[in-house]
């Protein structure tokens, strides 16, 4: 029999487009002689279409595991994936914990420097808060602006000084009571897959080079004029560092399934940053996830197949896990 794949995608967030776009490319590259898939559609007010996902244990017996192909709010922090483990169902990605962690740049940078990874110097602050010129001064100028909860560049704005960080924030606090502003790191920025369980692996990273100032949200997915390389030209000690960083920003998060690492090598010093890591990476046509593995010998369908592989490998290994005396 074929297995039996839900996808959910669309969301209220910030990132409705993407998840759309991203679904579709799961959808078409599942293959038919395997899966038999269903559409759980979430509108921008958060209905879901045809019908939810109920958080009970057996209530879907029709589905053998959920793809949530869901970015940002309410899809990639945690919160479907609270719903599924009600619901006693296999899905492919990280967990409840990992999933919450990684999406808010604040703890996802915590947890990072108490392992001792490089993260950018950066500072919290909160919508409405009126001494953000004070908290961010010790940084500097340039920053980047940043909801701490989104992704896809939505929100992001670089300041250049303190008229433009104060509308900065004011942007980023419409998409997140919470944001960070970090310095600004003059260097390429790169990526890195990271694919697995308890043994995770980091594919050939790749360079993101940006047609503007810097990979905002319209560069990556309006514009149509970045260009990206992959694998990325660095040394190969350079490149084998930053594997090494990707999958201990993994590890460090407690991720499963699936993640992409961004990075930044800065010019004059030769370091790399930890930028983020993305739980729920872009499955669109243009994004990196999908094409780092296949320059690294994993084409999409084969991708998928492993990417299934593992949610049901977990969810076998939960079955073990006593909730009861």
């Amino acid at each position: 029999m074929k297995l039996r794949v839900a996808v959910i995608y669309g969301g209220r967030t910030g990132e409705h487009e993407v998840s759309v776009r991203s679904a579709k490319s799961v959808l078409a590259g599942l293959d038919p002689a395997k899966y038999q898939t269903s559409e759980y559609f979430i509108d921008t007010q958060g209905r879901w279409n045809p019908r939810p996902i109920v958080p009970e244990p057996g209530a879907h017996p029709e589905i053998d595991v959920v793809f949530p192909v869901l970015h940002g709010t309410f899809g990639e922090d945690g919160t479907v994936q609270g719903l599924l483990e009600l619901a006693d169902l296999p899905y492919i990605g990280a967990g409840v914990l990992a999933s919450a962690v990684s999406m808010d740049k604040e703890m996802m940078k915590r947890v990072c420097k108490e392992r001792l990874l490089p993260v950018v110097d950066y500072v919290t602050v909160y919508r409405g808060c009126d001494r953000v010129v004070e908290t961010a001064r010790p940084l500097g100028f340039p920053v980047f602006v940043k909801p701490a909860n989104l992704g896809s560049s939505v929100g992001i704005s670089k300041a250049r000084d303190e008229a433009g960080l104060a509308e900065a924030v004011r942007v980023a606090a419409e998409y997140d009571r919470k944001v960070i502003v970090e310095r600004a790191i003059e260097g390429r920025e790169l990526e890195c897959s990271v694919l697995g369980n308890e043994d995770p692996i980091a594919s050939l990273p790749c360079e993101i080079l940006p047609s503007r100032d810097f990979y905002d949200y319209e560069d990556k997915y309006l514009l149509d004029r970045a260009r990206t390389q992959v694998p990325a030209d660095m040394p190969p000690d350079k490149t084998e560092e930053l594997r090494r960083l990707a999958v201990e920003c993994y590890r460090a998060v407690e991720c499963e399934g699936m993640a992409r690492v961004d990075f930044f090598l800065e010019h004059g010093s030769g370091r790399l940053y930890i930028n983020e890591i993305n739980t729920i990476p872009g499955f669109t046509s243009i994004s990196m996830y999908p094409k780092m593995w296949e320059h690294s010998g994993l084409p999409f369908p084969a991708l998928l197949d492993r990417l299934i592989e593992l949610a049901m490998a977990r969810h076998r290994r939960k079955q073990e896990t006593r909730y009861a005396r």
